[in-house]
């Protein structure tokens, strides 16, 4: 019989997921009061409320008496030992902390499947909550939080640690990719690993999330939250931070091939629009390189150059966008085989004060800044207006084998522009290549169309193509190309007040100008110091 440790070793390896499905009945416990007396003070082991932890029979029952044992206790130390604890929906409480022992794994039981009226076992996950108000304005994962394997609302001073594993085998990930096993939407279904609403004082540190759904962590208006050295290896979101306040995310690695990594977000769910504010990510390598699982095991196994994966994978503020991304820094951060940063205002969000410095950058799918400020405005109609996008300071930015087709993108829409943005000691080398037919395209505005890298095709520029702004300074800033480049490396249209101070690129029309007022270049090899109240269909 295997130990532990080589079953959790198994369940790592993508290609040989599964658990048997044993017909084993599922046999009521009542705890003794011998086994209730033994038990340590404030402690309190799921297998002492009739947990097996043999991966076959669901723990459910017993790993929620477990916590409203601890919660009843006035708070306590609820542990999982090494083994495998097959469950449906666990309820969480306020002051209860779970500990994940070294070689213990939460597995996500079986959903319904289309068709079907329960799941393994003929369990189900708890019903998705009504939600109905709001949930024209985000997506169907967004709107609802009780169909999680680990769910909790109105808590306050909870922790999930430990150098274990939750599993989402059984959870949908909420979109319609070709042989989807579940559908999100049908009752009786798991959507996310970890869901939270309305929370404070929530700690996570330590632990794996392999395969977590349409979100590993999705955390809605979750205030003083810290998460700490997390191992995410997912097919869609690994943490959503959306409506929450005063938010710590360091040392985490997320492989989101299919999604976004580390994703800020200020949705409608609540019923109103709330900022996500005072944010810092830190020390984090956010990733959509590796097939599913690999990461986890440690053998990082690269996608097949001729695999269709997005390799999204990154950090992003948006796509949801009610209520703002105010005060936010991020530092110190890896991206690897994915698309780059984006920064993303279409709902009436105020996107304020963001730094982030210290990135390198390798092997993107897209230019390594994207921001967008647009009009999708999906929100109460009579109180959504175009948000802003300003106060931006990008520095110490390191990006190598970025794609031919795709560059930085800088974008607001008519009427409405990106202000008030700084980007300093940054080097870019792309992949080159580009035709004299792509310099001359001319991306349309597309201004509530949803917003992404790819939405305007190749982009007239390799290095940053800049559309509707208000005061942009560029300082140190080199862009190369591995292969000759026909398009300039900076298109600028739209632009009011634009300085650029000690730019490297290649000379022959590096700065294509159109409807450009108050430019500055000086101290430049990319073009000979210039200033000009106002150009137009000009290169330098």
């Amino acid at each position: 019989m295997k130990n532990f440790s080589s079953m959790r070793r198994d369940f790592l390896r993508f290609g040989s997921f599964g658990i048997a499905a044993v017909a084993i009945p599922a046999v009521p416990f009542v705890a003794s009061s011998q086994e209730t007396a033994a038990a340590s003070p404030g402690i309190f082991d799921v297998r002492k409320f009739g947990a097996t932890g043999d991966g076959k029979t669901l723990d459910t029952d017993a790993v929620n008496r477990a916590i409203e044992a601890a919660s009843a206790a006035g708070g306590g130390v609820v542990v999982f030992p090494p083994g495998t604890y097959l469950c449906f929906s666990i309820h969480l409480k306020s002051q209860v902390h779970l500990q994940l022992q070294q070689g213990s794994t939460i597995v996500a039981a079986d959903s319904p499947r289309p068709g079907e009226q329960t799941g393994y076992r003929g369990g189900t996950y708890d019903a998705a909550e009504p939600n109905t108000a709001w949930d024209a304005y985000q997506d169907y994962g967004h709107n609802h939080w009780h169909n999680s394997l680990l769910w909790g609302e109105n808590l306050q001073d909870f922790s999930i640690t430990g150098l274990g594993l939750i599993w989402g085998k059984g959870l949908s990930h909420g979109s319609s990719r070709e042989n989807a096993p579940f559908t999100a939407e049908q009752p009786g279904v798991g959507n996310k690993a970890i869901a939270l609403k309305n929370c404070r004082n929530v700690l996570f540190r330590d632990f794996s999330i392999l395969k977590g759904g349409h979100f590993g962590l999705l955390l809605t208006g979750v205030d003083n939250t810290t998460i700490d050295n997390l191992k995410i290896d997912t097919d869609r979101d690994g943490i959503d931070i959306d409506c929450c306040q005063n938010v710590r995310v360091s040392n985490c690695t997320v492989n989101s091939p299919w999604d976004d990594g580390i994703c800020p977000k200020s949705s409608f769910s609540l019923g109103y629009a709330r900022a996500t504010r005072n944010v810092t990510i830190t020390n984090c390598l956010v990733t959509g390189y590796y097939e599913l699982g690999t990461v986890l095991d440690g053998t990082f196994k690269k996608f097949a150059p001729e695999a269709t994966v997005p390799r999204t994978g990154r950090i992003k503020c948006g796509t949801e966008s009610n209520g703002g991304f105010i005060n936010i820094t991020i530092s110190n951060c890896v991206f690897e085989g994915c698309r780059g940063y984006a920064l993303e205002s279409e709902d009436g969000a105020l996107l304020e004060d963001i730094t982030i410095t210290n990135t390198t950058m390798r092997d993107l799918v897209s230019g390594p800044i994207f921001m967008r400020l647009g009009s999708r405005l999906r929100g109460p109609k009579e109180s959504t207006k175009v948000g802003t996008l300003k106060r931006i300071l990008i520095s110490n930015l390191d990006c190598y084998n970025a794609p031919m087709n795709i560059s930085s993108i800088l974008s607001g829409i008519p009427g409405y522009s990106i202000e008030d943005v700084k980007l300093s000691n940054i080097y870019v080398e792309t992949a080159g290549g580009g035709s004299a037919e792509a310099a001359a395209a001319a991306p349309p505005e597309f201004e509530n169309k949803y917003p992404d890298p790819g939405m305007f095709g190749t982009t007239p520029a390799y290095g940053f193509f800049l559309r509707h702004l208000r005061n942009i300074e560029m300082s140190h800033v080199e862009v190369a190309s591995a292969a000759p480049d026909a398009r300039p490396a900076f298109y600028l249209t739209g632009v009011e007040r634009a300085d650029f101070f000690a730019i490297t690129a290649p000379p022959q029309g590096a700065f294509a100008l159109h409807g450009v007022k108050d430019l500055r270049i000086g101290w430049s090899r990319a073009a000979a110091d210039t200033t000009l109240a106002s150009v137009d269909n000009k290169m330098l």
